[in-house]
């Protein structure tokens, strides 16, 4: 028998990540086996603001908005694995990116499909193996970090720092 896909939409996305717009970079997850690996994509739309500037005339997507996406996909997995929430007081901050490669550019109009492995789970880090891919053609790949962060709660002297 075959493991169902769990999938989580545009809503369910908000109770994992306190990301809003213009910056939740996430619109799908399309598949999560928690404490695993995780699947979801991006839509790329011309109305983006960073388009009117990178760069006019030939849009395309920075590459570092490209790792910041693949490290909310990582953390929505991260929050998965650990049964944790933001509700909850808890919160993964970006903590560090290796290995960056980009492969081709990405445009709008195109579907910035992208997967995350975790690599290592620490106490309060987690490594993952990032790729995204447009039309089935690698884009990017790296290996990225996410660091546990309580929010004002008890252990947490400096309260909320974001």
């Amino acid at each position: 028998m075959t493991a169902q896909k769990r999938t989580i939409n545009i809503t369910e996305l908000f109770e994992y990540l306190p990301h809003r717009y213009p910056f939740l970079l996430v619109d799908r997850v399309t598949d999560l086996q928690s404490g695993e690996t995780i699947e979801g994509f991006k839509n790329i739309t011309m109305n983006e603001d960073m388009f009117n500037g990178h760069f006019p005339g030939q849009p395309i997507l920075p590459g570092v908005i490209i790792l910041e996406a693949m490290a909310q996909l990582s953390g929505v997995l991260a929050f998965e694995t650990k049964n944790r929430r933001p509700a909850d007081g808890f919160n993964y901050l970006f903590g560090g990116v290796e290995k960056a490669r980009f492969r081709r550019p990405v445009i709008p109009g195109d579907r910035l499909e992208m997967r995350s492995k975790i690599l290592a789970d620490r106490r309060i880090m987690m490594k993952f193996s990032c790729q995204a891919y447009v039309d089935g053609e690698l884009a990017c790949d790296a290996t990225l970090s996410v660091v546990e962060q309580t929010v004002g709660g008890a252990g947490d002297p400096g309260g909320d720092r974001r």
